[in-house]
């Protein structure tokens, strides 16, 4: 069993999984291309998911289980990827007590897709439907944050998952102004200066930047010239499906205003990109230069791989990736004032709850916090009067 991709007449693409004589496995694949253009999901996402129905399909074929009804022993099924390498590997699993092929996330994240394919069948009726009921537990929303709960007084339920490991609590760190500049100068050419600031002054994520079209980008201050009613200098993010692989995590388009500085980096580009390829190249924005084939779009692992790059050429002590540089400019727009709203309305979320995590106010901003606060004697002053 393996992920393989699929490539659709109309060009888009999406991941299924097939067997040894590449044979797609009918319910996997009937799952896969549900998510992929019935709940227009990312082919990246249909790719994991893929080789995480592989991965579990392997382990009940070894096992000599019926995958249908596998979901009783998915304790011994975790266990089994803790400790199993895949692919090619000489190296025996050393079990319990050994080191660990697999980490909790890594685990969670195959089990996410094996309950989705789990479910998925029950609802074709190629499952039984008491898998639901070994998938899932019914619990209390009380463990939720207060956004998630819904509004009401009494109790609310939800279904929890019965089979999930605890991870280690890793939130993203934002990169430091420090850094943000380092890796600026450590830019050889205007496009990748103009990579930092998209993520570090605008705020998009990788796949977001990366699915720019040259049309998206209204930067005159007056936009109405273009047939657009968005004032000022702006870049419309639209998920949409895109020859590169790249998506926008948005499932609503929205527009994200850029400053003077994206700007200029802007028109430093076009100018370095009309004298390395002329007119040619895709429609979209970020483009090959310096490597074939020249003006083929960036694809999103790009970014990764530049910050590698420019984080070992500025020397900085830490690897820098592109959410920290989203982070950052959540936290710069926080500690200039705004509020939770506007920062939701910046980074393109549904919820003012998803923009918490971007928060990480400055030791300055937190020491400001404290010193408002008036001394016991100041508050009984105020009493007495």
């Amino acid at each position: 069993m393996q992920a393989f991709p699929v490539t659709m007449p109309s060009g888009s693409r999406y991941w299924t999984v097939v067997d040894e004589e590449f044979t797609p496995v009918p319910v996997a694949d009937r799952w896969l291309l549900h998510l992929r253009f019935g709940r227009s999901r990312a082919e990246l996402t249909t790719k994991a998911y893929a080789e995480a129905v592989a991965l579990f399909l392997v382990w009940c074929r070894r096992t000599g289980r019926d995958w249908r009804v596998a979901a009783a022993d998915l304790g011994l099924f975790i266990v089994w990827l803790q400790h199993t390498p895949s692919g090619p590997s000489r190296q025996v699993a050393p079990g319990p007590g050994g080191a660990l092929v697999r980490r909790e996330r890594q685990v969670n994240k195959i089990l996410t897709a094996v309950r989705g394919l789990l479910t998925f069948a029950v609802s074709v009726e190629e499952a039984p439907s008491a898998v639901v009921g070994q998938l899932y537990e019914v619990a209390d929303a009380w463990d939720l944050p207060v956004a998630a709960r819904g509004e009401g007084p009494g109790p609310r339920c939800r279904l929890g998952v019965q089979h999930r490991l605890q991870e280690p609590e890793n939130p993203v760190d934002r990169a430091s102004d420090e850094e943000i500049v380092a890796l600026f100068r450590a830019c050889r050419n205007a496009r990748d200066r103009l990579v930092i600031l998209l993520l570090g002054r605008a705020g998009l994520r990788r796949g977001q930047a990366a699915g720019l079209l040259r049309q998206d980008c209204h930067l005159l201050a007056d936009a109405r010239a273009l047939g657009c009613a968005e004032p000022g200098a702006h870049l419309h993010v639209v998920r949409r499906q895109n020859a590169n692989g790249a998506w926008s995590k948005s499932r609503a388009s929205w527009t994200a205003p850029v400053d003077f500085l994206v700007v200029q980096a802007f028109d430093q580009y076009a100018d370095e990109r009309q004298a390395l390829i002329g007119t040619g190249g895709s429609e979209f924005l970020l483009v090959n230069l310096f490597r074939g084939p020249a003006g083929a779009p960036m694809p999103p692992q790009a970014f990764n791989a530049l910050l590698s790059e420019l984080t070992r050429r500025a020397g900085l002590d830490r690897m820098i990736t592109p959410h920290m540089l989203r982070h950052a400019m959540a936290s710069n727009v926080a500690d200039a004032g705004a509020s939770l709203d506007e920062l939701q309305a910046l980074l393109g979320h549904r919820s003012p709850y998803s923009s918490q995590p971007y928060l990480h106010p400055s030791r300055d901003r937190l020491r400001d916090a404290v010193a408002r606060v008036p001394s016991p004697r100041e508050l009984a002053d105020r009493s007495a009067r």
